[in-house]
């Protein structure tokens, strides 16, 4: 698998130095609802391909009953490497802030910032580009059907393409339809508990 700095218009090696003593985290954004088996492949994928010390699922939003946070919990128990990141969840604040935040209070951690190739694009039209990608890198991950270019510098990072997503998860349970093996166990479990998305 190969890593690569990729703009509209070049395509060049990029080598990644690390120093001992700095941590290396990736965060992983969304709204993962539910989590399903693609995100934590992509996860996996990269933090492999990375050597990342721990990837950290960065939820945006949840509901009064911590519905989001429960399932990523679920889904991560038992998994050396994963974690949970709450501090964009229902906030305020701009992603830009988020992540200056945190990168403040964590003067010795590398971050890396994990996005599907449907949000990548998105990023260059954020006000603060340019300083967003002072602050992290930026890894960006293909999705089938979505394919996008982009100035900023972006790690692109090969991952196994499944054509999954929780829009069609949600929609295949409303039809009345269990997401067998396309959502971990005790997601699954989870969601026929609260009578979540129909089922």
């Amino acid at each position: 698998m190969g890593i690569e700095l990729l703009t509209p218009y070049t395509k060049v090696e990029l080598e990644i130095q690390k120093t001992r003593n700095r941590r290396q985290i990736g965060l992983f954004s969304g709204r993962f609802a539910p989590i399903h088996m693609a995100h934590l492949a992509i996860a996996d994928q990269v933090a492999k391909e990375l050597n990342l010390e721990r990837v950290l699922f960065m939820p945006e939003f949840d509901d009064e009953e911590g519905t989001i946070v429960e399932m990523l919990a679920r889904a991560l128990h038992g998994q050396t490497g994963f974690g949970i990141e709450t501090a964009r969840l229902n906030s305020p604040e701009t992603l830009f802030e988020t992540l200056q935040t945190l990168v403040k209070s964590n003067p010795e951690t590398d971050f890396y910032f994990i996005a599907g190739s449907d949000v990548i694009g998105g990023l260059s039209a954020l006000e603060n580009a340019a300083e967003l990608v002072k602050l992290v890198q930026l890894v960006g991950v293909q999705r089938p059907r979505f394919r996008t270019g982009t100035s900023l510098p972006i790690l692109w990072i090969d991952v196994p393409q499944m054509d999954l997503s929780s829009k069609a998860l949600r929609d295949m349970m409303r039809r009345g339809n269990e997401p067998k093996f396309l959502v971990p166990d005790a997601v699954l479990d989870f969601i026929k508990e609260r009578g979540l998305y129909g089922l």
